[in-house]
C-alpha cells in the first residue's frame, strides 16, 4: 500500500512534468541551439562487439558460505556477469550471476563494510570476540555494498589485482549510475524533474545520492527511501539470533523487499509512460499550433511571480549565496581541471609512445596493432584511473553543510563521465584524421611526421572542447548546489502564496505551464547572473586553462564532421596483419577485450579456515553435485591424478590424429554437458613450485585447449590456435586478441 501511494503521487508529478518537457523540447527544436559547436568528433557506438574485461575472481557464495572461483565478464553494457568458469562462458552456458551495479559502492576493506552493516541496523552490533558477518580469506577484498539490495563479496590474491578489479568495478558503477539516457529530450527531463519535485514536496532539498541507474531503479530507490525506516522499526526488534545472524537476515529482507518494489515500480512506471505516449500526438499538435500564445501566457505568469519573488530572492542570494560562489567554484575547478589535464597527458603519452614504437618496430602492421588498442583508450578503466582519481580531491568542506550537499559523489561521477567522453572524442578524431592520411603517406618518416602533426591538431581541438565542457559543468554544478538551498530558504515566505497564481494560466495551456516550475525559473534567474560572472572571470584570468566565451573556433576543419558520419573504422578488418580464423571459431573467444586479463588460469585460495569453509579445488557446490549425480568432493590429490590421466589420454589422441590426418574427432554440441575430464582441471590448486614449472598450470592450459576444440561449431574441426599478445608484463599479465 505504501509503495502504491508513493508511485501514485510520483506518476501524477511525472504527467505534469511530461507536458512541460514536451513544450520545452518543441520550442528548443524550433528556436535552435546557439551554443558553441564541438570541434572533436563524437563516436556513436564506441564499444560495439567489445568486452571491457574478463578474468577470474573469487566470490563468496552466501547459500553455502563458501568461496568459489568464478569467471567474470564485463560486456559493453558494463554489467557484471559471473560464470562457473571460462569454459562455461565460451560454451554460452547461462551465467551464475548478473549484477547491475547502479547504486553500489566499491569497498576494499572488511572494516569499512562492517561499519556500514552496523549502521544499517541500529542497536545490533556484534560483541567483541564474536565472529563478524563476513571473513575474507585474503587481505584483498572487493565488496559491492548497496543500501537496499543484496551485497556481493569478492577477493583476489594480490594488491595489483585488487587495484585493477577496483578500477573495473568503479567504471561499471559509474556507467550504470548514469542510466537515464541523455538522448531522450522529453522523457528524461520529465522524469528527473518529477523526482526533484516529489522530494521537495516531502521537504527534501539538495543533491540525492540514490539518483542512480535507469528510471525504474531510481524510482525503486525513491520508494525504499520512505519504506525502509518503517520496515526497520517494524521488523528490526523481531529478528532473532546473534548479532551477525540478525544482520544477515536484515540484508536478505531488505533485498527481498527491494525486488518486490522494483517489480511493482516497473509495472506502474511503464503504464504511466504508455499513457503519456498515447497523449503525446495531441499535446504536440496543440503546442505547434499555439506556440506563440503559450509563450506569451508563460511570460505573463513569470512577470507576476517575478514581481512577488525576486526582491526576496535577491536579498537571499546577496546574503547567503554570493559570498560563497567563488569558493565553491574554486573547489570544483581545481580537481576537475587537473583531471582533464591528466586526460590530455594520457592521450598525448599514448600517441607519442605509439609513434615511437611504430618507427622502431615496423610500419603499417604495427600501426594497426597499436591503433586497435588506442581506439578504446577511454574505456580502459586502469589507464583512465589516474584521470578519475583527480576528482577524489573534491572537497567542499564547510560549504557542504551550509548548502545541504549530502555528498560530492554526484559531481565527481559527472566530471569523470565528461573526462571519458572527451578522451573518446579525442581518440576518435585522431584515428579519423590519421585514417584519411594513410593513403598519402610514403615510408616511416612520413608516417611519424603525420602522426605528430595530427596529434597537435587534435590537442588544440581538445583544449577548446575541454574548456567548453568544463565551463558548462561548473555552471550546472553551482546551480545544483545553490538552487535547492535558495528554494528551501524561500519556502516559508513564498511557497504558500504560489497557489494564487494558478488562475493566470489558461486552462488549454495548463499542461505546458506550471506555477511551481515558473517559480523555480525565477529563483534560478536571481542567481544565474552571479554564477555566469564568476565562471567568466575565471576564464578571463585564464585559470585552469579555461578559454574566454569570446574565443570561438569558427569553421575549423569544415569537412571533419562529414568524415565522422562515415562507416566506423575497423583497423583489423581494413589492414589485417593476422590470418583470418576459420568460420567455426567461437566468436566469444575472438571478442576484442579493452583491458588485459589479470590472471587467465584459475587458482585456489591459500586460506587456513578449514575445509568446511572453503571449497576443495575442482569440487562442485553441493547443489551442483546432486544435479550432476556426482559423489563426494574431490581432494587435491584426486584432482592431480585425474588431470594427469586426462593429459595422457589427450597426448595419445593427438598421436593418433597426427598419424591419421583425415580422421575427425567427434565434437559435442555447444552448450551441452561438460565432460568430467574437461571440467575438473579448470580450478587449479595452489602450487609451491613456480608457475612456469608447475604441472598443474600445464594441465590447465591443455584442458583449456581441449575445451576450445569441444566447443566448436559441430563439424568436428579443431579451431586454430588464437594469437596472443603480451601486455602489462610486470606480473605476467596477458591479453588475448
Amino acid at each position: 500500500e505504501k509503495t502504491g501511494k508513493v508511485l501514485g503521487d510520483f506518476c501524477r508529478c511525472y504527467k505534469e512534468q511530461y507536458g512541460v518537457a514536451l513544450f520545452n523540447s518543441v520550442r528548443y527544436e524550433i528556436e535552435g541551439n546557439g551554443g558553441p559547436q564541438a570541434q572533436l568528433l563524437h563516436r556513436k557506438l564506441p564499444l560495439e562487439d567489445h568486452v571491457i574485461y574478463s578474468g577470474n575472481i573469487f566470490q563468496y557464495i552466501e547459500e553455502n558460505k563458501k568461496w568459489r572461483n568464478r569467471f567474470c565478464v564485463v560486456p559493453h553494457n558494463y554489467g557484471l556477469v559471473l560464470y562457473e568458469n571460462k569454459l562455461a562462458y565460451e560454451r554460452e552456458l547461462p551465467p551464475r550471476v548478473l549484477v547491475n551495479s547502479a547504486g553500489y559502492k566499491i569497498l576494499t576493506s572488511v572494516d569499512q563494510y562492517l561499519e556500514l552493516v552496523n549502521n544499517s541496523l541500529p542497536g545490533v552490533t556484534p560483541k567483541s570476540g564474536h565472529s563478524p558477518i563476513l571473513k575474507c580469506p585474503t587481505d584483498f577484498p572487493l565488496i559491492l555494498w548497496h543500501p537496499y539490495a543484496r551485497h556481493y563479496y569478492f577477493c583476489v590474491m594480490t594488491g595489483k589485482e585488487q587495484e585493477k578489479w577496483r578500477a573495473v568495478f568503479q567504471d561499471c558503477v559509474r556507467h550504470c549510475n548514469n542510466g537515464i539516457s541523455e538522448d531522450s529530450k522529453v522523457e528524461a527531463p520529465a522524469f528527473t524533474d518529477a523526482v526533484r519535485m516529489y522530494r521537495q514536496s516531502k521537504e527534501q532539498y539538495g543533491t540525492w545520492d540514490m539518483l542512480c541507474g535507469n528510471e525504474t531503479q531510481v524510482l525503486s530507490n525513491l520508494v525504499m527511501e520512505e519504506l525502509l525506516p518503517e520496515l526497520r522499526s517494524t521488523i528490526g526488534p523481531r529478528l532473532k539470533g546473534k548479532a551477525p545472524e540478525r544482520q544477515r537476515t536484515w540484508i536478505q529482507i531488505s533485498d527481498a523487499v527491494y525486488r518486490m518494489v522494483y517489480e511493482q515500480t516497473n509495472a506502474q512506471y511503464d503504464a504511466a509512460m504508455a499513457r503519456c505516449e498515447q497523449e503525446r500526438p495531441q499535446l504536440e499538435s496543440t503546442i505547434r499550433t499555439d506556440m506563440d500564445q503559450i509563450i506569451t501566457s508563460k511570460e505573463h505568469l513569470a512577470s507576476k511571480i517575478r514581481a512577488f519573488v525576486l526582491p526576496k530572492a535577491e536579498v537571499c542570494v546577496r546574503n547567503h549565496v554570493q559570498p560563497y560562489i567563488s569558493s565553491i567554484l574554486e573547489a570544483l575547478m581545481t580537481p576537475t581541471s587537473q583531471g582533464f589535464a591528466e586526460v590530455r597527458e594520457v592521450f598525448f603519452k599514448e600517441v607519442t609512445d605509439m609513434n615511437m614504437n611504430v618507427v622502431n618496430e615496423g610500419g603499417l602492421e604495427k600501426l594497426v596493432e597499436y591503433m586497435e588498442k588506442l581506439s578504446h583508450l577511454a574505456f580502459h578503466p586502469v589507464k583512465m584511473q589516474s584521470c578519475y582519481e583527480k576528482m577524489d580531491q573534491l572537497k567542499l568542506e564547510g560549504l557542504q553543510q551550509r548548502f545541504d550537499v549530502s555528498s560530492t559523489s554526484v559531481f565527481k561521477q559527472r566530471a569523470q563521465i565528461h573526462m571519458r567522453q572527451q578522451m573518446d572524442d579525442a581518440v576518435y578524431t585522431f584515428e579519423t584524421l590519421l585514417h584519411q592520411e594513410l593513403g598519402k603517406l610514403q615510408g616511416k618518416d612520413d608516417l611519424c611526421k603525420s602522426i605528430q602533426r595530427i596529434l597537435e591538431r587534435v590537442l588544440k581541438k581538445f583544449d577548446y572542447d575541454s574548456s567548453t565542457v568544463r565551463k558548462k559543468f561548473f555552471r550546472e554544478a553551482l546551480l545544483q548546489i545553490t538552487i535547492p538551498f535558495l528554494l528551501k530558504k524561500l519556502a516559508p515566505t513564498c511557497k504558500g502564496e504560489l497557489a494564487k497564481f494558478q488562475e493566470l494560466i489558461f486552462e488549454d495551456f495548463a499542461s505546458f505551464i506550471l506555477v511551481e516550475n515558473t517559480y523555480e525559473e525565477v529563483v534560478l534567474q536571481s542567481v544565474m547572473k552571479d554564477i555566469m560572472q564568476a565562471v567568466k572571470e575565471a576564464a578571463v584570468q585564464r585559470k585552469h586553462n579555461l578559454y574566454r566565451d569570446s574565443m570561438v573556433m569558427h569553421n575549423s576543419d569544415p569537412n571533419l564532421h562529414l568524415l565522422g558520419e562515415g562507416i566506423p573504422i575497423d583497423w583489423g578488418e581494413e589492414y589485417p596483419g593476422q590470418p583470418e580464423p576459420e568460420p567455426g571459431t567461437d566468436r566469444r573467444r575472438r571478442a576484442k577485450q579493452v583491458v588485459s586479463v589479470i590472471q587467465d588460469d584459475e587458482g585456489a585460495l591459500p586460506y587456513e579456515m578449514g575445509t568446511e569453509a572453503l571449497p576443495q579445488p575442482g569440487s562442485p557446490e553441493p547443489r551442483e553435485q546432486q544435479e550432476r549425480g556426482s559423489g563426494a568432493p574431490q581432494s587435491p590429490q584426486d584432482g592431480v591424478k585425474e588431470i594427469r590421466e586426462a593429459l595422457a589420454q589427450e597426448s595419445l589422441r593427438d598421436a593418433v590424429e597426427s598419424s591419421v590426418p583425415h580422421a575427425a574427432p567427434a565434437s559435442p554440441t555447444p552448450g551441452g554437458d561438460v565432460p568430467p575430464e574437461a571440467e575438473v582441471p579448470l580450478v587449479t590448486p595452489a602450487s609451491p613450485v613456480p608457475a612456469a614449472q608447475s604441472p598443474l598450470v600445464a594441465a590447465s592450459t591443455a584442458c583449456h585447449r581441449r575445451g576450445e576444440w569441444e566447443a566448436g561449431d559441430g563439424r568436428g574441426q579443431r579451431s586454430p590456435p588464437q594469437p596472443t599478445g603480451t601486455a602489462e608484463s610486470s606480473e605476467g599479465v596477458q591479453t588475448e586478441f
